[in-house]
Order: C-alpha cells, then structure tokens, then sequence
C-alpha cells in the first residue's frame, strides 16, 4: 500500500482540489444538483475562490490527502469570531474521490481540520451536509457528529438544495477508517 498522508495545500494544489471537487460532486449529487451549477465548479472564478482560500491563512485551512502520488481529497475549514464574541469552527468542505475512499483519507483530513480548529481554541465544530447525503452524514456520525436541527437551502440555480448541519466533538475518536 501507498503511503497516505495528509498536508496543508499550497497554489500547486488548485487544479486537483477543482478536480477532487467537480468529480466527487458530479459522483454524489448528480441528481441533487443540475448540470449547469456543476459545470460552475470548474471555472475561472472557481480556480480563483480555491486559490484565494489555499492562500487565506489566519483562521483560514485547507489540507489534502495524498495517496503515493496522487492528491486524493481535500478538507477546508475556518475558525471566525460569531455573534456575541462566540467562536465558530466550520468544516465548509471535505471530499475524498469516490475511487479513493474508504482507505482512511477522510478521517485522517477531518482529524488535520480538527487540530487546527483546537488550535484556535475551539473545541465543537459543525459542517453542512446535503440532507440526503447519507454516506457523509454516517462519515461524520463515525466522528460523533450528529444534526443539530438547524437546516438551510442551498440556491443551485434549479431550486434550493437542502442542507442539514452536523456539530461534533473537535476531540475525534473515529471508529472505523473513512
């Protein structure tokens, strides 16, 4: 087996993390999200968003998981000030290749998000799911991440998606590898 590791990305990432994301969207939502939305995850101003976040800093992360040679999947998380001077600690995204999972990616990048969340000083995060997305909501439950009743839609451009938020321990302890 390759070595599997995971880094804090840098510019030379961008183009696998609009790879990593386009193609695990397309796998996963296909029929959630319309065509059109899917196509914008490859654009100019895509390229642009993913490299102004790999270059952010502060409490601004985003990690990959690579397997040998290959980047396999990415993690982003912030760490911002909310109301009242309460912290937040969100997981926006965390995407490991349909081919590539299972092996241990997915924990591995939500444990890296995590330490620098607690870096912060936090200790609860949360993260946004598709609703019928259940593969990422047993992923995140293995962490011990449960909904929190709070819900969203997303705009796809067709209709609102519904999004669930999950909040757990930032202390993981996942049970089986993901």
């Amino acid at each position: 087996m390759a070595l599997a590791t995971v880094r804090r990305a840098v510019d030379a990432d961008v183009d696998a993390l609009l790879r990593i994301q386009s193609d695990t969207w397309r796998a996963a939502y296909a029929e959630l999200v319309p065509a059109e939305a899917l196509a914008q995850l490859t654009t100019p101003a895509a390229r642009e968003a993913w490299r102004a976040a790999v270059g952010a800093g502060g409490g601004h992360h985003v990690f990959v998981a690579v397997e040998g040679e290959w980047t396999v999947g990415f993690c982003a998380v912030a760490h911002y000030g909310g109301e009242n001077g309460a912290a937040i600690a969100e997981v926006s995204t965390l995407l490991v290749e349909p081919r590539w999972g299972r092996r241990g990616h997915g924990g591995r990048l939500l444990a890296a998000a995590a330490d620098a969340l607690r870096g912060h000083g936090a200790e609860m995060g949360w993260a946004w799911v598709p609703e019928a997305d259940a593969v990422s909501r047993a992923f995140y439950g293995h962490a011990g991440w449960e909904a929190d009743g709070a819900v969203r839609g997303l705009d796809t451009g067709a209709g609102l998606l519904r999004e669930v938020r999950l909040s757990g321990p930032l202390d993981l302890r996942l049970r089986e590898p993901h």
